[in-house]
């Protein structure tokens, strides 16, 4: 029996093609606006980083060849604006934009230019509703524009069904590029030499910021306050927004606008005007409708080389990085078990060893020194009192309480006086000096 779509059974590998299809076809071009975040650069030359807001992020890849394309410095945390298509990486099933282009979000180098001079224009006072001129009753224009665009053709068609009585003076500049702003100040000043027109229509078709950078320079912002006629200018689309508008004395948001300023109005005219336009649109819109469907079924059977290549070089991509945080781990662990070695090494140290028994060293030494200074003191002690009693039992001592001493001249110690003859010599000691004496007579004790 054969599966209805709803009970087929998809491998994984199916699935993520199949999701990856559709999102490619839904979602082929979008803008992103959003902070860079964990940026990666293999050296593939493929940038691989995360856009972020304050709520969500999604993960993008932007190939080398479009790497290529950019040309301002790309950093961690930079707002930036992408055009990418929405797909699926299916190798991790995980959702992505593929970046083709990134600019900075907000305000690029020109836009930066254009508000400066824009706010020193407005502070000298050009831009000030009293020096702006009322606009007369038109019965002769000065186009100042590219005579080959498609805004003269516009403005000329608009007066020649609104209002062919209007006289028109053209005066032919360039209108993009180096030399535009100098020819468009040189036209603006003939048209006020010439004096035949009653208003200055100034006027281009749409473009990006450098295009209509002329309209944005000081000279021609100058030449627009200085001039006796009133100025329209008409630059770009209803969004474009130039310095000439702001120093103009009326702004109108398309050429084929300013032209219908100046002339007599026609409802019918316009009605008829407005419902081609819609008619148009919506035929355009239909046949717009049509081509993208025919665009996603042809692009659902298409899976160029190109995209395979792309989603090889992302497989190979996360296996360098995974490889690099890989190694990193490995050093990491490696500077860890080193250090730790190096510390239980220096724990081991003789030189550890060593201090400690200096230590101990010491304070043998100082034990030693403590006890011979104790023993000392104590000898010293013993020795005075051996002193004090030795000095107490010394016959020096008696001889000081008046007490004398007599040897014979042999040196023999006399206690009785019968151990002296007549005539013998004796020595006597008293308490200070001796005597030498000659004995007459001796008295020995009965």
């Amino acid at each position: 029996m054969a599966r209805t779509p709803s009970s087929q059974v998809f491998t994984v590998s199916q699935l993520n093609q199949r999701a990856r299809q559709l999102l490619e076809v839904s979602f082929a071009s979008v803008r992103v606006e959003g902070e860079i975040s964990n940026l990666s650069r293999p050296s593939s030359g493929h940038w691989y980083f995360t856009l972020k807001d304050n709520a969500a992020q999604v993960r993008c890849a932007m190939f080398r060849s479009r790497v290529a394309g950019i040309r301002f410095a790309v950093k961690e945390g930079d707002k930036v604006e992408i055009r990418a298509k929405v797909s699926l990486y299916e190798n991790r099933g995980d959702y992505q934009l593929i970046v083709d282009a990134m600019k900075p979000a907000g305000e690029g180098a020109l836009q930066l230019a254009f508000e400066q001079l824009k706010s020193r224009l407005a502070a000298e006072g050009l831009f000030a509703a009293g020096h702006k001129q009322p606009l007369p009753m038109v019965r002769r224009v000065a186009l100042i524009t590219s005579p080959s665009g498609a805004a003269i053709h516009d403005m000329l068609t608009v007066l020649k069904r609104r209002d062919p009585a209007i006289a028109v003076d053209i005066y032919p500049t360039q209108v993009q590029g180096s030399d535009a702003s100098g020819q468009i100040v040189a036209a603006i000043n003939r048209a006020n030499r010439d004096q035949q027109a009653d208003v200055i229509i100034l006027g281009r078709g749409g473009g990006s910021l450098e295009d209509l950078w002329c309209f944005n320079e000081e000279t021609v912002a100058r030449a627009l306050f200085a001039s006796r006629l009133p100025v329209i200018s008409a630059v770009g689309h209803e969004t474009d927004v130039t310095i000439a508008d702001f120093v103009a004395d009326v702004r109108a948001p398309t050429p084929s606008a300013a032209a219908e300023l100046i002339s007599r109005d026609q409802q019918v005219q316009q009605q008829r005007l407005l419902q081609l336009q819609q008619r148009l649109q919506h035929n355009w819109q239909q046949r717009l409708r049509y081509q993208q469907h025919q665009l996603h079924t042809l692009f659902r059977r298409l899976r160029t080389p190109q995209q395979q290549l792309n989603s090889a070089a992302q497989a190979l991509d996360q296996l360098e990085i995974r490889l690099h945080n890989a190694w990193r781990h490995q050093q990491q662990q490696r500077q860890q078990r080193l250090q730790y070695l190096h510390q239980v090494l220096q724990h081991q140290h003789p030189s550890r060893t060593l201090q400690q028994y200096q230590q101990q060293l010491q304070q043998l030494q100082q034990r030693l020194h403590q006890g011979m200074h104790q023993q000392l003191g104590q000898r010293k002690q013993q020795l005075g009192q051996q002193l004090h009693l030795l000095n107490n039992l010394s016959p020096l001592q008696v001889l000081s309480r008046g007490y004398s001493l007599t040897t014979s001249s042999a040196g023999q110690v006399l206690d009785n006086a019968a151990a002296a003859t007549p005539g013998s010599r004796v020595h006597t000691r008293l308490n200070q000096g001796w005597l030498e004496c000659e004995v007459i007579q001796a008295h020995a004790d009965n």
